[in-house]
């Protein structure tokens, strides 16, 4: 019951804790319903059982698993967002001689409150949306009611993001634990190590040596593992390298820094590389999902130009609905997590801005700045991820369809989308309008 009191104490709503704890619930009922709609979607295709019903559940477990990273982005987000919201407060419990176990239970009562919220919210979030999804088309005819999962799955999944908060804010709890006055002065910065990118050239160049031997499986079950497998460790590790790419960048741009805004642009990117990474990963993300997208998308239109069937012709049509649903779908999870990440970052550095602009900095400096740590690693991160996806699809389809016409059009487009995107959330984020409302 103390650590209920207390937890209630620190976490009830008041002015200054309410942005932070509605971004939380926002992040996690997106995360919800985004995940809910992708799983309703991808097992809508069995509602009907013929000889191509294996083909559109290897195509939907595809799409799947190539949305999973920018959901886990999002769901990372809300989660962070969730233990920053209380680390300090907790900090200073614990310098005032709280123990650690009252501590832990603070928190996790807390991130589990803001988690059950923020899956309750996202269960109706989906239940009205799910007729809205269900009027695309698949195999002839509306998804519809197949969109509506068993309760008992809707259940298991929104508890799984809950576990995922809780789980969150316990690894969390290991720095407060260890030094509560370093979380409270912010003495430890997370680095970024150069034996990630060795990691991730190892996975990269394993993956695509498993793709060119695809063939050499007999099993179909093996094949579809294998190349899925494949997708998801390269997703993973391009995760994982990110914030050393992001690193060396800002690196290269401190020294060659000539105005206030860049070296202050730079100086907050090498604060913290992941929370920079974090700014620009959906959108790097989407990039990979998208030279998928556009190879599948050509490979369909070249099958489609000699004798197809009306059964091949409808296949095609499918395929071309699931890449576009698929890059949407990752759009939407690249505006939420963007808008709530630079929204988070603006709140962590609330204390940065209000001491620069008492040593009489101008606020619009300090807004290019804020502008340009992100903006500047975006791009090249982006079309890092494009090239490593060319680099996968390659075994599959071939340099012909990598490099088509529609292929790249379909890059570019996603890449242009994906920075208004970002450029939007960091208006949308502006340090005025957040800060006001903390």
């Amino acid at each position: 019951m103390r650590a209920f009191s207390l937890a209630w104490l620190l976490g009830r709503p008041t002015r200054g804790r309410l942005a932070p704890q509605l971004l939380t619930v926002t992040a996690y009922a997106l995360t919800t319903a985004l995940l809910l709609l992708v799983a309703a979607g991808g097992l809508s295709f069995r509602a009907v059982q013929d000889e191509l019903t294996g083909m559109y559940l290897i195509l939907a477990g595809i799409a799947v698993v190539l949305l999973v990273v920018p959901l886990a982005v999002l769901g990372g987000a809300a989660a962070r967002l969730s233990a920053r919201s209380h680390d300090e407060r907790l900090a200073t419990v614990r310098l005032l001689g709280g123990t650690p176990a009252l501590a832990g239970a603070v928190t996790v009562i807390d991130s589990a409150a803001l988690a059950v919220v923020g899956a309750a919210g996202g269960v109706v979030v989906y239940l009205a949306s799910a007729p809205v999804v269900g009027l695309v088309h698949f195999r002839g005819r509306a998804i519809g009611a197949d969109m509506f999962m068993n309760p008992g799955i809707v259940a298991a999944l929104a508890a799984a993001v809950v576990l995922i908060g809780i789980v969150s804010a316990v690894a969390g709890l290991r720095r407060l634990n260890v030094s509560p006055l370093g979380v409270r002065t912010r003495a430890v910065a997370p680095g970024a190590r150069w034996i990630r990118a060795l990691v991730a050239g190892i996975v990269v160049v394993l993956a695509f040596t498993a793709l060119q031997q695809l063939s050499a499986f007999r099993d179909l079950a093996v094949m579809i593992a294998v190349m899925l497998g494949a997708f998801a460790a390269v997703l993973a590790v391009l995760n994982v390298v990110g914030p050393w790419v992001v690193r060396r960048m800002a690196a290269g741009s401190l020294r060659k820094a000539e105005t206030p805004e860049r070296l202050l642009a730079a100086r907050m990117i090498l604060e913290s590389p992941q929370a920079a990474w974090r700014q620009v990963s959906g959108v790097a993300m989407t990039s990979f999902v998208a030279v998928f997208g556009g190879a599948g998308a050509a490979m369909m239109r070249a099958s489609g130009g000699g004798e197809a069937s009306a059964q091949d012709l409808a296949l095609i049509d499918d395929v071309l609905t699931g890449v576009l649903v698929t890059i949407i779908a990752s759009f939407i999870g690249v505006c939420c997590s963007a808008v709530i990440n630079q929204s988070a970052q603006t709140l962590d550095r609330r204390d940065l801005y209000a001491n620069l602009d008492r040593l009489g900095m101008d606020p619009a400096t300090m807004d290019r700045a804020r502008v340009r740590s992100v903006m500047g690693p975006l791009v090249w991160v982006s079309l890092g991820s494009a090239i490593v996806g060319c680099v996968m699809v390659f075994p599959l389809v071939g340099i012909a369809l990598v490099v088509s016409p529609l292929t790249i059009l379909v890059v570019a487009a996603t890449l242009a989308a994906g920075v208004l995107v970002v450029r939007g959330a960091l208006t949308l984020a502006g340090s005025r309008t957040v800060l006001r409302a903390a």
